[in-house]
């Protein structure tokens, strides 16, 4: 599977996000699209849902099973912990995504690096993912966790 995917231009401008929490602020997708796209994160194979290591207790994360942590140190939070979901009120989620996967996806308007990689804290691979506002919108953002998630299995 090749890492680099062709990305639509997400439309209109981009969300308004926080930085001292980083979360989104506007384009807020509706409760049913967060609802589908968890449904979808939590029956990846060989995942475990639970608490986030390094966002919100209202967070949902998806921890790899070991045995199938082949991916590189950069495609993980800490852990195995490679996505997390926010909250509804955010929609948004954070994401390992290959590097060059997270540049095209920061370029065409879907994402954007999480603050920590500015400081060196974080790898170029940490991105906030946009909450699709749309099913359009859901598939597109389900395609980047399914390449989070071959990142961190070492597929890409």
């Amino acid at each position: 599977m090749a890492t680099n995917m062709v990305l639509p231009r997400r439309p209109g401008e981009r969300p308004e996000t926080g930085r001292t929490v980083h979360a989104q602020l506007s384009q807020v997708g509706p409760m049913g699209l967060h609802q589908k796209l968890w449904s979808r994160m939590a029956a990846l194979d060989g995942v475990a849902v639970g608490r986030s290591h390094v966002s919100l207790p209202r967070s949902r994360a998806l921890h790899l099973e070991p045995a199938l942590a082949d991916g590189p140190d950069s495609a993980f939070f800490a852990g195995t912990e490679f996505v997390h979901l926010h909250s509804v009120d955010d929609s948004s989620l954070h994401a390992m995504l290959p590097f060059d996967c997270a540049a095209d996806a920061i370029e065409a308007g879907w994402s954007e690096y999480h603050p920590l990689v500015a400081r060196g804290l974080l790898p170029q691979s940490a991105v906030m993912v946009y909450g699709p506002r749309d099913s359009r919108e859901l598939d597109i953002v389900w395609q980047l966790v399914e390449r989070s998630h071959a990142f961190a299995r070492g597929l890409l």
